[in-house]
């Protein structure tokens, strides 16, 4: 992972207020409401099917980890989104998708490292002061998504979001330990 993500990642964790806007502002979204409006409508319902089958496989075949909690309405699950990059042509329209139709908008220029992956960081322009949604409904599958709890791999919860994971990664363990025997606690 890039220090740079990493650090950001942290932030917005602890954050208690919205971070600053990027540097020349929040891109203005050039495809007009009137067109992307509708063709959000028409394309919820497909949206909200592909997530209720991801919750109806999770019966079937369950995940090591569940989800515990609820939602605090921080909003700093929505400070930096990552998203998937890819020169491709499909990875451009995806960008174009998140950014004109979705209210991303890049909170960095390039892309950083993530698990192995390059990502777009991404913020949302419809959050709101008070950290709630301004698109609920309207909700890309990302945001629908959130928490992660992933069938292989450990789970992605931002720490003071309300939402934990059964059993909590990483194993929280009594530190104990006395000083002389400091080289058990890198063990542990």
């Amino acid at each position: 992972m890039s220090d740079l993500l990493d650090e950001l990642l942290i932030q917005a964790s602890d954050a208690t207020q919205q971070p600053p806007t990027p540097e020349g502002g929040i891109l203005r979204q050039w495809v007009p409401g009137w067109i992307r409006h509708p063709v959000k409508c028409f394309l919820a319902p497909f949206v909200v099917m592909d997530y209720h089958m991801q919750r109806f496989a999770r019966k079937l075949v369950r995940p090591p980890f569940k989800q515990e909690g609820g939602c605090k309405k921080r909003g700093n699950c929505c400070h930096y989104v990552l998203i998937r990059y890819s020169p491709s042509l499909i990875g451009r329209f995806f960008y174009f998708w998140y950014t004109q139709f979705q209210g991303f908008y890049p909170r960095l220029k390039e892309p950083q490292e993530y698990e192995g992956k390059m990502m777009h960081v991404m913020g949302c322009r419809y959050l709101k002061k008070d950290g709630s949604c301004g698109q609920y409904r309207l909700r890309p599958l990302v945001c629908r998504q959130w928490p992660m709890i992933e069938y292989f791999g450990y789970p992605r919860v931002l720490k003071g979001c309300g939402y934990r994971s059964n059993p909590l990664y990483p194993p929280e363990t009594p530190d104990n330990l006395e000083d002389e025997d400091s080289r058990l606690k890198v063990i542990q």
